[in-house]
């Protein structure tokens, strides 16, 4: 039982646990509300849940292009400044299409949007919504998003 547990442990568990992480770029998008600042979240297709738009990166995009193209498919942001530096990043365990977790480490731009599209290429698979930086700190699951949420 120790051998196997042992095999187990050094050709499946201990290999996963190891991995390196990969990496995502998010768009916490904002805009100025009637009661102030309102943050953009956007449901993912797979589970509904709520998200920030998000991505890997793309060749012959910086980071913070990649992430601006992320809010334009998946939220259709179609007028918006975003700012070239991360504001910060949060990790959590995403599903391939093979059903294996992923670590990742996302990478959040803000970004000040200016106007959205009514039709986008995701529109029809996603839900977006404008709420307060706390409301979204609640509907969100991942703790270190959570975290930078409440520091807006």
């Amino acid at each position: 039982m120790t051998r196997t547990f042992a095999k187990a442990w050094e050709q499946v568990l201990r290999p996963l646990l190891l991995r390196p992480k990969r990496v995502q770029v998010a768009a916490l998008c904002l805009r100025d509300g009637p009661n102030g600042v309102e943050v953009l979240l956007i449901t993912s297709r797979d589970t509904g849940r709520w998200v920030l738009p998000k991505g890997w990166p793309m060749d012959g995009l910086s980071a913070a292009s990649a992430a601006l193209t992320e809010a334009w498919e998946e939220a259709g942001v179609t007028e918006a400044e975003i700012d070239p530096r991360p504001i910060g990043q949060y990790q959590y365990m995403k599903k391939l299409d093979s059903g294996v977790p992923q670590p990742v480490d996302t990478h959040v731009y803000r970004v000040k949007v200016g106007d959205l599209a009514a039709s986008y290429p995701e529109s029809d698979e996603r839900v977006r919504r404008w709420v307060t930086p706390k409301e979204a700190a609640g509907m969100v699951q991942e703790p270190g998003l959570q975290d930078i949420l409440r520091s807006l």
